[in-house]
């Protein structure tokens, strides 16, 4: 058995392979098996802010502006206490990390929300700051601003490790990933997936596009791992979207990952895509002589200027004149 151990925002974990934030990490029995099957840790189904609001949605009634505030309050009391059950259950059955993750588009009441996160028995909480920016009268740097505003007020509040999965609508993710890490992240997760959209031009009207990633998708969080690794050492990184087998761990690592988070590949193929791909890592690790995942940590990140020129490469015009 080859060493696949590795660190991701202060936790050490057997596997880079960490299965991300999906409908069945809602499942304490699909954790369990997840665990067997060689995950280093898993992230539960994100506690959506959109949850909590469209809870209260669907019972609004013309009501008193203080009944209302109550009735906010008490459905968004249920449904974080059902996610602390849900914490407190899966660390009585798991002994891998468990990641709790909470999906929120604007600095609301996440502190409090963490520290009985905290509390519950979280290893580390995870802010999948999922948000598009299309404000007309929108001020440069204020998108960013909301992304270190919420990891400050929640790292202030707890000691567990604070992880941020961003989204790839940003205009430098390099210069915002150091800031988080100064506002006490932990690590960062590149990159969130937005809801798929698409058109029935049968109906005129909105669909759900394909829900799945896949290995082309991989391309984005690669060349930004190379870059956000090489510029701001001192966060971790995990690469998220595009890594359909162990090949896509493989290259994650390489350009500067210390993990992947993993969802599409678990929900098609089930759990034995987890040993298959750390399988797959360990064997690869041998033939090139590697006796762990620092050895080649980063290995093709934007360190050597070589490895910057073509991740910087913005241009297809030099690689279309070449093929025949």
């Amino acid at each position: 058995m080859g060493n696949i151990c590795t660190k991701f925002g202060g936790l050490q974990i057997k596997s880079p392979i960490i299965v991300g934030s999906n409908s069945q990490t809602a499942s304490v029995s699909k954790l369990v098996e997840f665990e067997k099957a060689g995950a280093g840790a898993v992230v539960l189904k994100s506690l959506f802010e959109e949850s909590i609001t469209r809870e209260v949605a669907a019972n609004d009634i013309d009501m008193h502006p203080e009944a209302y505030d109550y009735l906010a309050g008490y459905l968004g009391e249920k449904v974080l206490s059902d996610y602390l059950d849900l914490i407190k259950q899966a660390k009585a059955q798991c002994s891998i990390p468990v990641i709790a993750s909470i999906a929120c588009h604007t600095d609301g009441k996440w502190e409090e929300f963490a520290t009985r996160i905290e509390e519950a028995g979280a290893d580390a909480l995870e802010l999948n700051v999922m948000s598009l920016c299309t404000a007309r009268n929108y001020t440069p740097g204020d998108f960013e601003k909301m992304h270190e505003d919420i990891v400050a007020n929640v790292s202030s509040r707890i000691r567990i490790p604070v992880i941020v999965k961003i989204g790839s609508n940003l205009s430098n993710p390099v210069a915002l990933c150091d800031r988080l890490y100064a506002k006490g992240a932990k690590a960062v997760v590149l990159f969130n997936r937005f809801y798929p959209t698409d058109i029935d031009v049968d109906k005129i009207a909105f669909t759900t596009g394909n829900p799945f990633t896949c290995a082309a998708d991989l391309s984005l969080p690669l060349r930004w791992a190379g870059l956000v690794s090489s510029a701001v050492p001192a966060v971790d990184l995990a690469v998220s979207g595009g890594v359909d087998s162990w090949k896509g761990v493989v290259k994650s690592i390489l350009s500067g990952a210390s993990a992947v988070e993993v969802a599409s590949p678990i929900i098609r193929g089930g759990a034995s895509w987890i040993s298959e791909a750390n399988d797959g890592l360990e064997k690869w690790q041998q033939e090139k002589g590697y006796e762990s995942v620092n050895d080649y940590k980063g290995k093709l990140n934007a360190a050597e200027p070589e490895n910057a020129d073509k991740l910087m490469r913005t241009q297809f015009l030099k690689y279309f004149s070449e093929v025949h």
